[in-house]
């Protein structure tokens, strides 16, 4: 019964979290910086879109779900993402908050979280390659000492991603869903207030 309750009120102040400070300007300044993270796979982009930010996302993190999640995009988060986060993104945006990665269309795995598999993810239909899920992923930091090299369209030759954080056996999972081109899950890693893109059709590397 305590534990209801606490629920409850956790939701219930999760309301009072605003979204997006300036709704349309934020809206349209995170898809830009997403556009510009696909368009150039690797490179660090900065999101300065301001909004409430419940504990347990990134402002990056954030400001994606709340431009791109709407009652037609549902999302999955793991099971131990509280009911603040639920709450916010059910009051902001209207997302289905399905039990199944598969039947998501964003994927959400904030700090600490355990990623699912990649195979567990929607990768598209061959009519419909496009309707795939995208993994938003945070990350520890964008500074590790060892890169991989990133290579394949919008990257011209190789590029380094100093990412520190990736889930265990990740590189292995990626290079299958790579392989599965024209189907496959696209991913943005994010990390505090910034974020990278990588589509399926880009190839990492030690």
């Amino acid at each position: 019964m305590h534990h209801t309750a606490a629920a409850h009120a956790a939701a219930a102040a999760a309301t009072l979290l605003p979204g997006f400070d300036d709704p349309v300007g934020g809206a349209q300044a995170t898809f830009r910086a997403a556009l510009q993270a696909l368009a150039h796979p690797g490179a660090i982009q900065s999101l300065d879109a301001a909004s409430g930010v419940p504990d347990g996302l990134s402002p990056a993190m954030t400001a994606m779900l709340l431009a791109l999640a709407d009652i037609d995009a549902p999302v999955w988060l793991p099971a131990d993402v509280g009911e603040t986060v639920r709450g916010f993104l059910r009051f902001h945006c209207g997302c289905p908050l399905v039990d199944e990665p598969a039947q998501a269309r964003f994927v959400a795995v904030p700090a600490g979280c355990a990623a699912p598999a990649l195979d567990r993810c929607d990768a598209g239909d061959p009519a419909y390659p496009d309707r795939s899920a995208t993994l938003l992923l945070e990350v520890q930091a964008f500074d590790a000492d060892t890169p991989l090299t990133l290579s394949g369209p919008g990257i011209p030759g190789s590029r380094a991603l100093r990412v520190q954080g990736l889930p265990a056996g990740f590189q292995a999972q990626w290079a299958a869903n790579h392989a599965m081109f024209p189907l496959g899950v696209d991913l943005f890693l994010t990390q505090g207030s910034r974020l990278c893109g990588l589509p399926r059709t880009t190839r990492m590397e030690n």
